[in-house]
């Protein structure tokens, strides 16, 4: 696993995405309700794990692309 970031105490290692020499750790990082402004379509944090667990590594690897611009 990679370096420890802001937030890291309320996320969870999903996996590790590889392609080639290029590899990424991958977190889902939950928040309390309380600390952000937003409309939660998940109802627990169990919730949220089990819809990124719908994601394929393809799709992925397509919105990595997409935040490198």
């Amino acid at each position: 696993m990679g370096i420890a970031f802001p937030g890291h105490e309320r996320s969870k290692h999903m996996g590790q995405l590889n392609r080639g020499d290029d590899h990424w750790d991958v977190y889902v990082e939950v928040q309390p309700d309380g600390e952000i402004a937003a409309v939660r379509l998940e109802r627990q944090e169990r919730d949220i794990q089990e819809r990124f667990g719908e994601f394929s590594a393809v799709e992925l690897w397509h919105f990595l692309e997409a935040l490198e611009g």
